[in-house]
This record gives C-alpha cells, sequence and structure tokens, in this order.
C-alpha cells in the first residue's frame, strides 16, 4: 500500500517513479485514490485555490486539520500528506509537534514543512517522536514575501551549493521525503541521486522520485497556473458549458414540462 512509507523507500530503490496530486475535500480526494494516485497532499495552497487569497500565509492550523480530515475520509490507498501552515511550527519544535500532532490525528500519514537546514532540529525533534516528515525546499511559498515573489531558486551555483546543503541537512535529521519546488532540473536530479529519502518535485524537471501537481492546474481550473504545470483538460470551460446547460434547461421550457434529475 502507498500509505506505507516502506512503499516509497521501494519505489526509490527500484526507480519507479510515483505521482501525487493536491486535494481539498473528500470528493476530489476520492477520485484521485480511485485513480490510483500514490499520494495526496492537503496543501496548505487551499489558501489560493479555495480560498481565492494571493498567496497561502493566512490558512490557519485549524483549516488545515478540517480539510485533512475531509480528505482522509475519501482515501482508502494512496499516502496522505498535510501542510504545516505559516506561524504554527517555526517557534520551537515543541511547537511544531503540537501542530504535527492535531494533523495526523486528523487523518495525515506525514506533515509537510517548508525551510531549509534551519528546520533541521525540527524535523529530527518530530521524527524521534514518530511524525514522518516531508521537508520542503527551493521556492517556499510561505516565504514569498522574502523571496520577492514566486521565482525560481537555485539558479547560481552559490544558492545551488545551498540547496544541496539543505536537502543533506534534512535528510540526515530523519525526513523521510524532500520535497524541491521550482529548482534547476539538473540541481533536482544531482540532489535526487544523493539522497536515500525519495525526493519530490514541482517544477524541477522529472530527474526526482515523484512529482507532484495542483489538482487545479491539472484539471484546467486555474486561470494564473505557474508556467511548469501543465492542464490535462479544460475544466473550467467544461464547468461553465455544464452549468450553463442545466441552467438553459431550468429557465428554457415554454410547456411548462418539468426538469429531469432529482435534488
Amino acid at each position: 500500500m502507498s500509505k506505507n512509507l516502506a512503499h516509497w523507500d521501494k519505489a526509490k530503490a527500484e526507480s519507479r517513479k510515483l505521482a501525487l496530486i493536491t486535494a481539498y475535500d473528500h470528493g476530489f480526494a476520492k477520485l484521485a485514490d480511485e485513480a490510483g494516485l500514490d499520494g495526496i497532499l492537503v496543501g496548505d495552497s487551499l489558501g489560493m485555490m479555495v480560498a481565492g487569497a494571493a498567496d497561502t500565509l493566512k490558512v490557519t492550523l485549524e483549516q488545515m486539520e478540517y480539510h485533512t480530515r475531509l480528505a482522509a475520509a475519501g482515501i482508502a490507498q494512496a499516502l496522505l500528506m498535510a501542510d504545516l501552515p505559516f506561524g504554527s511550527f517555526e517557534e520551537s519544535p515543541g511547537v511544531a509537534f503540537a501542530a504535527a500532532a492535531r494533523l495526523i490525528k486528523a487523518g495525515a500519514d506525514i506533515v509537510k514543512l517548508e525551510g531549509g537546514a534551519v528546520m533541521a532540529e525540527t524535523v529530527g525533534f518530530l521524527s524521534r517522536r514518530g511524525v514522518p516528515v516531508c521537508a520542503h525546499i527551493g521556492l517556499t511559498p510561505q516565504h514569498v514575501r522574502q523571496l520577492g515573489g514566486f521565482k525560481r531558486q537555485g539558479k547560481t551555483a552559490a544558492a545551488a551549493a545551498l540547496l544541496l546543503e539543505d536537502a543533506l541537512a534534512l535528510a540526515q535529521a530523519g525526513a523521510r521525503m524532500v520535497l524541491m519546488e521550482a529548482i534547476p532540473a539538473a540541481l533536482a536530479t544531482e540532489i535526487t541521486a544523493r539522497l536515500e529519502v525519495p525526493t519530490i518535485g514541482i517544477g524541477a524537471g522529472t530527474g526526482t522520485d515523484a512529482q507532484i501537481l495542483v489538482l487545479h492546474d491539472v484539471l484546467g481550473l486555474n486561470a494564473s497556473p505557474p508556467p511548469f504545470a501543465r492542464a490535462y483538460m479544460d475544466g473550467a470551460n467544461l464547468v461553465r458549458a455544464a452549468l450553463a446547460a442545466y441552467a438553459g434547461e431550468v429557465r428554457g421550457p415554454k410547456d411548462g414540462a418539468a426538469v429531469t434529475g432529482t435534488a
């Protein structure tokens, strides 16, 4: 079962690629699980995709707990990952553990936190207390204001070297996975080769052990997707057409004929 982290370790050892997607509720999590996705992330990207915010910074731990519980109810096989939101884990390892425990109790199999080597102590603290951690480096959306926007990272030799040091430090501290966002493909491939734990890429080339994309990007529901995203259907127009067809049927009959369907 992909819920078992040993499944992920075995896939890396056998060079088998794994696929993840974000989901924020029961319905889409269930569909993703039935489609055979290896992992589902309840991401703090819900702040943007669900709440319409410009970034992820306003997402609360209570919201993450709620959406994790919704998604968990729809999943039978996939590994469920949940984000620790901004402000819920940075203060101290103890604070991070309390937040992580809430997400695990809500149904998460593993929690994800953003930050480089500075978070190694926290990663170790959580790991030693039974909380599996996925570390997130590169473009870390919770640092968007410090980064000056959603910009690619690791473009210079010095920046790339720091990201490699971050990845090694986090894995050594006990991270079970490392997610790399918006970094050069060659760097992501090198980090993947250097780490014994699985890596996940988003906008980081194809050399990682797994790939993740945001659900709304894949379904074509995001009006402003990042440049590395790919839509696998024109979801926005399909939804509009379906809703317009329904509304047209309701409004259209001239003879008082009942609309088909049930409430």
